[in-house]
């Protein structure tokens, strides 16, 4: 998995943890939210989020998907993109 999915599993994960937590616990934590979302729209001009540099401490890189990881995701996705990954690995090869 890639840093930016992490990221975008982690902030979706606290929008609906604050969001359900300013439903039944306090109205205070829809803040939380609102500054989760702060981040993100900031994030797309500025190309630099707070949480990306947590991760990168933490030792994620951007590194993209690894082979064993793309045959996985071809067997869930069907035989026609196994068969262009394949390909695609037997021509870099």
């Amino acid at each position: 998995m890639t840093i930016e999915r992490y990221l975008r599993l982690i902030a979706g994960f606290l929008v609906m943890l604050s969001a359900a937590l300013g439903y039944w616990v306090h109205p205070g934590w829809f803040l939380f939210t609102a500054f989760v979302g702060l981040n993100l729209f900031q994030s797309a001009f500025t190309n630099w989020c707070p949480m990306m540099t947590i991760l990168r401490k933490l030792g994620l890189g951007a590194t993209g998907i690894s082979n064993s990881a793309a045959l996985d995701t071809a067997a869930v996705w069907g035989p026609d993109l196994n068969v262009q990954i394949m390909q695609r690995r037997v021509s870099t090869q």
